[in-house]
């Protein structure tokens, strides 16, 4: 990347495996989503994240609600930054934003009618609302932007945090994504367009795959100048060596054929790492388990990477998350490097006859940590990747 290089010192996770980065990990090891079309975080309690006042947070979203949380433990784990706060910035990534508030509030409307809306309807529904929230609660005055690239979007966020890092503008920056879209009428949408599993089971590159689970969580990084990092003696969980951000310009929905899109893609975010192809050892692939996606994927894998790198996709255990998908990956990646395991691709237990790729399956595998790339395509023909090293 171009300018300064970018560190990542910070790193906090809500998803249905786990909460808090720990947890997350053993439930990336673990079996995975055996029946259900959605995945939740069951018996979510958002009041330690919001000094445990009821008031405060039953007015913030779901979305909102994970956002915080796992701002929380990335601030956390950051330590005292000591950055001017205007040159701090915000950077968060989603799909939908508050939908459950939006659908509930619709309902209240028709129900009841339109005096008893809520008076924060407009705040907690917006997309900015995440975002907004972090900000506020560290003070942090630089860039507060929220991209909206649906299953592409914290992957956006993250590349673009990084660039406005690298090249001056900020010193340190709050980024990731975060979801919380398995209501009612969304997994109606979803279920009725064929997109989810008709079996209640997420296996990507399976020969026998027949669509997603539903996720949520929210992934949230804090990345900084590596220079101010290393000057303060920081924990330094990872680094942003490049990314890249391209439209298929082809369908809605699906993704463009032979994968042409993603394979113009990766190669842009090696392009700004300065890295040839075979420097990448790992691939997080998007992989979401639906027919279309996966086929043009896997073939953009092979002929980006003839040489065969790792593959694994975690939505066999946490679901897909939407936007929030690209932060659970990239966190997935960083407790790779810190544990030098690759965990399995959960749910997969035959690769289909097209699928030419090395699909970590069954077991995690051992591995020494190296530039990894993580993929992720959304509806609109938004394709993301980004290219994580170990410190």
């Amino acid at each position: 990347m171009i300018g300064r290089r970018v560190a990542i010192t910070g790193l906090g996770v809500v998803a249905p495996c786990g909460i808090g980065q720990e947890n997350f990990w053993s439930g990336l090891l673990g079996p995975g989503i055996t029946s259900g079309k959605w995945i939740t975080i069951a018996d979510w309690d958002p009041l330690p994240w919001f000094n445990n006042n009821a008031k405060e947070a039953r007015r913030a979203d779901r979305v909102e609600q994970f956002a915080v949380a796992a701002a929380a433990e990335a601030m956390a784990q950051a330590g005292d930054l000591k950055i001017d706060p205007t040159r701090f910035g915000v950077i968060i990534g989603t799909g939908i934003g508050g939908l459950g508030t939006l659908e509930e509030q619709m309902q209240i409307r028709l129900e009841k009618g339109e005096r008893r809306v809520s008076p924060f309807l407009v705040p907690m529904m917006m997309a900015n609302a995440s975002g907004a929230a972090i900000s506020m609660k560290y003070g942090l005055q630089g860039p507060n932007e929220t991209i909206c690239t649906a299953c592409a979007a914290s992957t956006h966020a993250l590349g673009y945090a990084a660039r406005l890092i690298a090249m001056g503008r900020c010193d340190a920056i709050v980024s990731g994504g975060s979801e919380a879209a398995a209501t009612p009428s969304s997994l109606a949408g979803f279920n009725n367009m064929t997109a989810l599993s008709s079996t209640g089971q997420s296996r990507p590159f399976d020969r026998n795959r027949d669509g997603f689970v539903m996720g949520e969580g929210a992934g949230i990084f804090v990345l900084e100048a590596w220079d101010h990092a290393v000057a303060r003696g920081a924990n330094i969980l990872g680094e942003i060596l490049g990314s890249a951000s391209n439209a298929d310009a082809h369908h809605i929905t699906a993704p463009s054929p032979g994968g042409r899109g993603a394979i113009n893609c990766m190669r842009l975010a090696l392009d700004e790492a300065e890295l040839n192809h075979d420097a990448i050892v790992y691939i997080n692939a998007h992989g979401t388990s639906t027919p279309l996606n996966d086929a043009a994927e896997a073939v953009a894998m092979a002929t980006v990477f003839p040489h065969r790198p790792a593959v694994t996709s975690i939505k066999g255990v946490t679901g897909h998350a939407l936007g929030a998908a690209g932060a659970l990956e990239a966190a997935s990646v960083l407790l790779s490097f810190q544990h030098k395991l690759i965990p399995a691709t959960a749910g997969t237990v035959s690769l289909d006859d097209d699928v030419n790729i090395d699909l970590v399956m069954g077991d995690a595998r051992e591995w020494k940590p190296g530039p990894t790339i993580s993929n992720n395509f959304g509806f609109g023909g938004h394709n993301g990747s980004v290219i994580l090293a170990p410190a």
